[in-house]
């Protein structure tokens, strides 16, 4: 038997990424967003409202990066998302982050995060409040590689989950794609 629940977000898992801007001053801000994903094979797509300082940066500087959350920095990924840089502009340092500009767009790469997707503004959707990024380059942390290749375990990443707000390791394959299905054919 199925309950009926209403209008719930309960797009499940929703990833913890952390978007990193820099302010006008040049000094770095980043958020918690769960509300993003990918659009096109080279374009992410982030719901922020207008009010964040975040999309403020990224309207003036028309880049910013999309950091994934891991399980070590949880403390610091969740301060981010808690605290506004409208109300602390020393947020970013707070959290205890580092950040390098990115090689590639105008915009912070987190040191302590994994996996940095590295985007310049493609288009903003003012009415969805959608933030369109095209993927310029995608860094990450040579700790999580194994033969050249990205060993998905050592990245250790984090969901958000809605329905209890908690925060979930991304951990166990349980299925390999496009191969488990062919059993049925």
């Amino acid at each position: 038997m199925r309950k009926n629940l209403g209008v719930k977000s309960y797009l499940l898992p929703l990833p913890v990424l952390i978007i990193g801007t820099y302010n006008e001053d040049d000094t770095v801000d980043a958020m918690n967003a769960a509300w993003g994903t990918l659009c096109e094979t080279n374009k992410v797509a982030l719901f922020l409202s207008a009010e964040h300082k975040t999309f403020k940066n990224i309207v003036t500087r028309k880049a910013f990066t999309v950091s994934l959350a891991d399980v070590e920095h949880v403390t610091a990924c969740d301060y981010v998302g808690i605290v506004s840089a409208n109300d602390d502009p020393n947020k970013f340092i707070k959290s205890g982050f580092h950040a390098s500009k990115s090689s590639f767009v105008d915009a912070p790469v987190i040191e302590e995060l994994p996996l940095t997707l590295e985007c310049k503004l493609d288009m903003i959707d003012e009415k969805l409040e959608c933030v369109i990024g095209e993927i310029i380059n995608v860094s990450l942390d040579d700790r999580v590689l194994i033969n050249g290749r990205i060993d998905f375990s050592k990245l250790n990443l984090i969901s958000y989950n809605p329905i209890d707000h908690t925060y979930v390791q991304v951990k166990n394959t349980v299925a390999h794609a496009f191969h488990e299905g062919l059993k049925l054919k």
